[in-house]
């Protein structure tokens, strides 16, 4: 199945500012960075991954996976998932393409921010969208931040 990232970037453009009132916000319980990015990552493939504990899905706040709204675990799916929804791979951050995943650790022990690239400036460095630093075209770098990754999205499976 193919991954849609013209329509990743669109609902990270629609909804960067604002919250889909079909998820809960999650920005005082933590932030709402990953649960964002993980509904830009839905728009992109239309599939959710049921697979208990380990899956990727959203059906209410008390009924939906750990990774679906944290970054640590959001980052342990899209590696390792061999089933259905959106999977991929670390890459290096020269190599972002639109929809993919940056996720950052702002103290070096652990990666707490995600957000979507949305477009490319004039010298083809990435820009994102994000919420908790509700940002949109914002410079993938212009974080203070001591480590960051690249998660290339390769696909979607049904």
């Amino acid at each position: 199945m193919h991954y849609n990232r013209q329509a990743a970037a669109f609902y990270a453009r629609k909804w960067w500012n604002r919250r889909n009132p079909m998820f809960y916000d999650f920005e005082n319980l933590g932030g709402d960075c990953t649960n964002f990015i993980s509904q830009c990552l839905f728009a992109g493939c239309g599939v959710m991954n049921f697979t208990p504990v380990y899956g990727w899905y959203y059906l209410s706040l008390d009924r939906r996976s750990a990774a679906w709204s944290s970054a640590h675990y959001l980052y342990n799916f899209l590696v390792a998932n061999t089933g259905p929804a959106v999977f991929g791979q670390e890459a290096p951050t020269e190599t972002a393409q639109l929809g993919d995943v940056f996720q950052y650790s702002f103290d070096g022990a652990g990666f707490t921010h995600s957000a979507l690239v949305v477009g490319f400036d004039e010298i083809n460095k990435p820009l994102i969208a994000a919420h908790t630093f509700d940002s949109i075209d914002r410079p993938y770098d212009d974080y203070s931040y001591q480590l960051i990754r690249l998660i290339h999205i390769e696909g979607a499976r049904i």
